[in-house]
């Protein structure tokens, strides 16, 4: 049985396109495999705080040496890395606001970089240790960004591919819905998002 860890990062709920879009990602990675589980953060309902002092002394401090403030401090950090480290799957759903991912979701990117637990240091460079994951980007976006000079402008799909690597994702697959402002467009966006899916 595998584990979907299902990552929301828009605060429209029902409305959403991300989230509709990743909820097709998800009934058809059910489809292949009925009893996986899928476990849902919502990015927006409780969102990781940003990162202030506290974090960042927590995150440096080693484990043996962290006081109380430092535990409480690196909760959030913890809980996110370990539903990671259970996960099997990501499905990470990321409209697109003003050409980049939102802060909740950059919030959770900021809490789950952590040196020598999701990625090391080495005489060869950075290494991830998140490894032996698959992760699903869902992008719902207003414009066209996957191909012509609107290309440029999308700083969602390199950004979260980026960071993925980083910390060991490499195996990722970008889901798109696109064009749901443009007026001609809008009406079979998210369909034509959802038949694009490959699993």
């Amino acid at each position: 049985m595998s584990k979907i860890l299902n990552v929301i990062s828009s605060p429209r709920g029902a409305a959403s396109n991300s989230i509709k879009l990743a909820n097709a990602i998800i009934d058809r990675l059910k489809e292949q495999d009925p009893a996986a589980a899928v476990q849902t953060r919502d990015l927006t309902n409780g969102p990781f705080p940003h990162l202030e002092e506290a974090h960042l002394n927590a995150f440096f401090t080693p484990i043996a040496q962290h006081t109380d403030e430092n535990k409480a401090a690196i909760r959030h950090s913890n809980e996110a890395i370990q539903e990671i480290m259970d996960a099997d799957v990501l499905v990470i759903g990321a409209p697109m606001y003003n050409f980049g991912i939102s802060s909740v979701l950059k919030s959770w990117f900021d809490h789950i970089g952590r040196a020598g637990i999701t990625f090391k240091y080495t005489s060869e460079g950075p290494v991830g240790l998140v490894t032996g994951k698959k992760a699903y980007i869902a992008v719902a976006t207003g414009g066209v960004y996957s191909s012509g000079d609107a290309a440029a402008y999308d700083f969602v799909t390199p950004y979260i591919k980026a960071f993925l690597a980083f910390i060991g994702i490499t195996d990722v697959t970008v889901v798109r819905a696109e064009g749901f402002a443009v007026q001609e467009l809008q009406a079979t966006a998210l369909d034509k998002g959802i038949d694009s899916i490959v699993i």
